[in-house]
């Protein structure tokens, strides 16, 4: 997720492409996909997890343990259906950009909270001015950078006053845990709300409602009559959420039956040794998580700050090692098909998401080729083997990054073209570090902010990239300036693509996989949908 400077950067990005003036209709009509019946009546699921929640307030976390529950219980005014990643109209019945700066939404008539409040367009310039006001360093909030204020102009209405016109990507953020929206009546103003005081004032606008919650033990919902949102009723009434300390006690509950459906995090081998046993579904889906090399463009091979600095030789080395990876390999030595390849820059699953790194290097299959790299750099002149000084992390991105990064050292050594020096580092050194031309070559990994191509785009290659590796392509950042602020969702799509193919022409970053999502559920459990929108509903469960 970004920080809070890489959003305001990107603001600076946005504003950039906001010369012509275009209305954008994200949603038109009223869903019909809402329901105010109380939800299934299908038998009650157990769920389990090691997630922990840190705060049940939106504006209080922003961590997958949290979210999880949060995305049960709290509405939006935009979301996605399960199955997709395209956010349309939620509580809203209309979302549009009514000016270039103006983005307006139409709630639908009749909203209440749980506990049977009026939930009205007050409470989501509540929620919102809140969340900005709050501003909680654990939260959501930067999210929110594009807004500069919110009016509520008539009880179902709600007008976003932009600072950067025409943001393609606000109807995204408003899909987000910072749109959630909250009861005014029981939500402080200026700071979070203790877990326990939000589920005695059954304040939920979403699918679900907290029935009883002991603190990362164990959590029961019912179905939220009063939810009238795109994802529709509940299928099932009842549902608990169970916690574990130990993946390996949850992989045993699991395949005895003793809960339905476990979604995050048993480990690699647990998943694998779970798709053998006939008790058992495993569900994939795509993960929006994405690991990848970073290349410093002074301080690598040839780097413009080196003795022997030569753009084109450099551009070569990057070539040559992405000819030799074998992302295949990885993921299923080290992460057991828990991660998948990744050949481009946008994942699977988003709309833009291309395989043009799958084109352009190896054998054009995704498999590596030693030939290909031995004449790319062969033809640029190199000498070999070229030293390599790869940096990586366990502490942060995972103790099996050191089986990662061996193979990785092992796959560019192989045919002698590289020699590749591994040392990792503590994340608090490696973060700083990494900023400061201390690595040539280094492990980075990346989970959104909201399931948008430009999540991807953005913070790494726009005009004020977070990787900081010296890499600049005024073709590319005015390209990525540009399907921000793109209306026609085809013409963005074609961009998205664009950018992926001269992004991957100049390989700044060399991305090896992307996180699946993974569930297992219980023979008997069916609706278990993991989707591009990163998010798992728990409505859409039944036994």
């Amino acid at each position: 997720m970004t920080s809070a400077s890489t959003r305001t950067k990107r603001l600076m990005s946005i504003a950039a492409g906001t010369a012509v003036f275009a209305l954008a209709v994200v949603g038109c009509a009223p869903s019909t996909g809402g329901s105010t019946s109380a939800g299934g009546t299908g038998g009650g699921i157990i769920v389990g997890t090691t997630d922990k929640v840190t705060f049940l307030d939106p504006a209080g976390s922003f961590d997958n343990g949290s979210l999880t529950v949060q995305t049960q219980v709290f509405g939006l005014l935009m979301n996605s259906k399960p199955g997709t990643s395209t956010v349309e109209p939620d509580l809203a019945s209309k979302a549009e950009f009514t000016s270039p700066t103006d983005f307006t939404v139409t709630l639908k008539p009749g909203l209440k909270f749980a506990n049977g409040d009026d939930l009205t367009s007050s409470d989501v310039k509540f929620s919102f001015d809140r969340q900005t006001k709050i501003a909680d360093a654990n939260g959501p909030s930067y999210l929110l950078g594009n807004i500069a204020s919110v009016d509520a102009t008539n009880p179902t209405t709600v007008v976003f006053h932009l600072k950067a016109a025409n943001d393609q990507t606000f109807a995204s953020v408003l899909s987000t845990a910072a749109g959630a929206i909250v009861d005014e009546q029981k939500f402080p103003a200026d700071k979070v709300l203790p877990d326990a005081d939000i589920v005695k004032a059954e304040a939920f606008s979403g699918q679900y409602q907290i029935k009883s919650y002991d603190f990362n033990n164990l959590i029961t919902f019912e179905a939220n009559k009063n939810y009238n949102g795109v994802l529709g009723a509940a299928k099932t009434s009842d549902l608990t959420l169970k916690y574990y300390t130990d993946a390996a006690n949850l992989k045993l509950d699991v395949q005895e039956g003793n809960v339905d459906v476990a979604y995050r995090s048993l480990s690699a081998t647990d998943v694998a040794d779970l798709r053998k046993n006939t008790k058992v579904t495993v569900t994939d889906g795509p993960g929006g998580e994405i690991r990848y090399i970073v290349f410093n463009f002074n301080t690598q091979p040839f780097g413009a700050t080196t003795p022997q600095a030569d753009p084109a030789k450099a551009l070569a080395v990057r070539q040559a090692a992405a000819d030799l990876i074998d992302r295949s390999e990885i993921a299923t030595q080290v992460y057991k098909n828990t991660y998948t390849p990744l050949f481009s820059y946008v994942p699977d699953g988003l709309t833009g998401a291309t395989t043009v790194l799958k084109d352009l290097y190896g054998d054009g299959t995704g498999k590596p080729s030693a030939d290909k790299a031995a004449a790319v750099l062969k033809a640029a002149g190199v000498t070999t083997p070229v030293v390599l000084n790869l940096q990586y992390n366990t502490d942060h991105y995972g103790q099996s990054s050191t089986d990662e990064y061996a193979l990785v050292k092992s796959q560019l050594e192989a045919t002698k073209l590289f020699t590749v020096n591994l040392q990792s580092t503590e994340y608090t050194q490696y973060s700083p570090d990494r900023t400061k031309d201390v690595y040539p070559e280094y492990q980075l990994g990346w989970y959104p902010d909201f399931a948008d191509a430009d999540n991807y785009l953005t913070p790494f290659f726009g005009a004020d990239s977070f990787l900081v590796n010296h890499y600049s392509n005024p073709a590319v950042v005015a390209a990525i300036a540009k399907q921000v602020t793109e209306t026609n969702p085809a013409a963005r799509k074609t961009q998205i693509q664009d950018i992926q193919a001269k992004v991957a022409a100049d390989l700044p970053t060399l991305p090896l996989l992307q996180g699946s999502q993974v569930a297992v559920t219980g023979k008997s459990v069916s609706g278990a949908t993991l989707d591009g929108a990163f998010k798992f509903r728990f409505g859409t469960l039944s036994k």
